[in-house]
């Protein structure tokens, strides 16, 4: 850190202008939720090299801006804007032996305060994208170095600001919204994991109390302060995507989010952040026709930033998935694989699936044909933070059938994927999207039946009666669902190639008993799925799903050493 009288003068000059800074950065940020991205980047850009919160700001809306758009340069020009931050902030920070030391904490000005606040911001920001750019091992400790350094900020911060001789600056609004943003999003990050590697990361000196994260993330999202678009995204987030990839179907998640929602709305009607959101509500509501016009207005709200329109595009791709609209939702794959660069492998492949489900003899869009499509999707393959994403791995895997010269057709491709992103909740009070979805298995499984027997058979039978299972549970035919989910597990050592089957039948057979209060049934067979099964598909989601329902039960989780993730 800089010192002597240069660093003076600037303390003494960023006293002055500190609420004029925040001032200014609150305009920008409206500017942004406008929808009018430039100009918001406009209005930062003149005093970057000078400001700390214009230099977080800027360098977070490019953040935003490369993880959507994916682009290495991008990426990389945002690392480069938010270390350029960090070296701003660092400027204005008191060179101390920390802040757990109670005269110097006490002693700081608000400028060092708020000095400290966007420093760990721009450490946690700067690890995220380590993590999305690099591959090598290195880059992996560095970027868990920063998430450190970044937490041991914020907690101590968080002790500083309740210290009744802690300094309370007219800006202090906003120091509690920067602390709220972190410590809230540590805990609530924290606490999706398993006990076993929370356990760890306790002992490394880290928190994931969800309750904890969930109130503070809620009061920064409330008040008026810089960071309450960011609270208010990550609750949103966690509420309309993360609850529902964990298996979560509450009534309470949705009406927090709409509750978080409405003032923004308000302020905003034509945000396309907020009509996505209020989109992806209607969607989980089973309210798909609502869904698809709110998607389609977040599209038409600005044209500036294409990534926005790609997030809607996933999201009508489904919900034409579960009117069954085969064309429609294959006409959005396409799009997304040719404009969006996250997972071209996840896009080709839903492409090929969307042609599958049609008729043998109908058109397909474009001449394009399933098999060779499926063919390709291998060579898409990316990773992201040095891994594979798991739903690409599963889509590869899936498309290998299709290498033969004469290929063994998947039964229900899309269906399946469905699954996956835990779409059959999404039209769980749709009874005729649900008897539609009946109608399609009903159709595979007499294909199976007249078809003569192969490697694939027991699966692909195994993966009709686990979706058939989830189906007649959302018609509330309990007995049949639990019959169809008791077949898949009864095969158990038949089937050959998707041993995702049996846990995941596993998972929702308890899903079906912790409804009918069968609850001591239900951990049994949550400890079964979690501890007797292992190396399968998109292992990671289901042992999440497996711990939330374990919390959701407060049962006690078991022998965490088994645990394998």
């Amino acid at each position: 850190m800089s010192n002597g009288k240069g660093a003076n003068a600037a303390q003494n000059s960023s006293q002055m202008t500190l609420k004029e800074s925040l001032d200014e950065c609150m305009e920008a940020l409206d500017l942004f939720l406008n929808n009018h991205f430039s100009e918001s980047l406009e209005r930062l850009r003149p005093r970057v090299n000078e400001s700390m919160y214009h230099a977080l700001i800027y360098a977070t809306v490019l953040e935003m801006q490369a993880m959507m758009t994916f682009q290495p340069d991008d990426i990389s020009n945002a690392g480069n804007t938010m270390k350029s931050a960090q070296e701003v902030c660092q400027r204005f920070r008191r060179k101390s032996p920390g802040l757990t030391n109670k005269s110097v904490g006490e002693s700081l000005t608000e400028v060092q305060l708020h000095a400290e606040v966007c420093y760990a911001e721009c450490q946690l920001q700067r690890a995220a994208l380590t993590f999305l750019q690099d591959e090598n091992m290195v880059s992996f400790i560095k970027g868990g170095i920063k998430v450190r350094n970044s937490y041991l900020i914020y907690k101590e911060l968080h002790s500083l600001i309740k210290s009744p001789n802690c300094l309370k600056g007219p800006s202090h609004v906003h120091l509690e919204g920067g602390i709220s943003f972190g410590i809230g999003a540590f805990n609530l990050t924290l606490s999706l994991f398993p006990p076993r590697i929370l356990k760890v990361l306790e002992f490394a000196g880290f928190s994931g109390d969800k309750e904890y994260g969930l109130s503070l993330l809620n009061d920064g999202a409330t008040g008026m302060n810089l960071r309450s678009m960011l609270c208010a995204l990550l609750l949103l987030c966690y509420y309309t995507f993360l609850t529902f990839i964990l298996g979560r179907t509450g009534e309470a998640e949705v009406a927090e989010a709409e509750k978080l929602l409405k003032p923004f709305r308000l302020r905003y009607p034509r945000g396309a952040i907020f009509l996505f959101f209020a989109g992806r509500t209607e969607e989980i509501k089973g309210n798909i026709d609502e869904a698809v016009a709110l998607f389609e207005d977040g599209c038409k709200a600005q044209q500036a930033w294409k990534q926005f329109h790609h997030m809607c595009y996933w999201e009508l791709m489904w919900c034409f998935t579960y009117k069954r609209a085969w064309k429609m939702a294959y006409f959005y794959a396409d799009l997304l694989s040719q404009e969006s660069r996250w997972s071209k492998a996840m896009y080709v492949y839903m492409k090929a699936a969307y042609l599958s489900m049609l008729p043998k003899d109908e058109a397909r869009p474009f001449g394009e044909d399933e098999v060779e499509l499926f063919r390709k999707v291998p060579t898409f393959k990316q990773k992201i933070a040095g891994k594979s994403p798991p739903t690409e791995k599963f889509a590869i895997r899936k498309a290998r059938r299709y290498k033969a010269p004469r290929p063994i057709k998947l039964p229900v491709p899309v269906l399946e994927m469905m699954y996956m992103w835990n779409g059959f909740s999404m039209i769980s009070k749709r009874p005729e999207l649900t008897e539609g979805m009946m109608q399609t298995l009903a159709e595979a499984e007499r294909t199976l039946l007249e078809s003569p027997e192969n490697e694939y058979s027991v699966d692909d039978r195994c993966l009709i009666h686990l979706l058939k299972g989830l189906c007649l549970k959302n018609q509330g035919q309990l007995q049949a669902a639990e019959e169809c989910f008791n077949k898949v597990f009864s095969s158990d050592k038949k089937i050959r190639f998707d041993h995702y089957l049996v846990p995941n039948c596993l998972v929702e057979l308890s899903l079906l008993y912790i409804d009918q209060g069968r609850r001591d049934e239900a951990i049994k067979l949550l400890h079964k799925a979690k501890h007797n099964y292992k190396e399968y598909s998109m292992e990671s989601r289901t042992q999440f799903r497996i711990h939330a329902a374990l919390a959701k039960l407060k049962a006690d989780p078991g022998e965490e050493d088994d645990t394998h993730l």
